[in-house]
């Protein structure tokens, strides 16, 4: 499988912790930055993981920030990317199976190393169980995102 990594400052030295360890267990890994600990602002790191995902260049991304809400926020303005901020086992599973999430988001000053990596693991060995209640459930946030897709001929509809 094919990973796209990404943070800003705050989530760099996790960053770098998480790619080794996928790595190490047969992931491909595209790491888009950042590539230090000086600061930079985390919606450049989202979008760059959902372009990834967008053009088919990796199924799923692992976004990071320091408390993982803003690149959360971020990640999910984007039509076609689902991200979750998880900080539990259960979520990282559960938001795969019923909501086809494909980006993990982790709070780098919230989760430990070892809990971030099997995070990780758990969110890229879920699998979309596409049952009808959860395609239906998809399927309107879809119509959710098309309805307030803003481009010039839709935005004064919405104002």
């Amino acid at each position: 499988m094919r990973i796209t990594l990404g943070s800003d400052h705050a989530g760099f030295e996790l960053k770098k912790i998480l790619s080794r360890h996928l790595e190490q267990n047969g992931y491909q890994v595209t790491d888009v930055g950042t590539n230090s600990t000086e600061p930079v602002d985390y919606p450049d790191y989202a979008e760059a993981i959902a372009k990834t995902l967008l053009r088919g260049e990796s199924e799923r991304g692992i976004l990071i920030c320091g408390s993982g809400v803003g690149a959360s926020v971020a990640a999910n303005k984007i039509p076609g990317i689902r991200a979750g901020l998880c900080h539990d086992s259960y979520s990282a599973h559960q938001g795969v199976e019923h909501d086809n999430l494909n980006v993990l988001v982790l709070g780098a000053r919230v989760v430990a190393d070892e809990l971030a990596k099997d995070l990780c693991t758990i969110f890229l060995n879920a699998r979309f169980t596409a049952e009808d209640r959860h395609q239906r459930r998809l399927a309107k946030i879809q119509v959710i995102e098309r309805r307030y897709s803003i481009d010039s001929a839709t935005k004064e509809k919405i104002s």
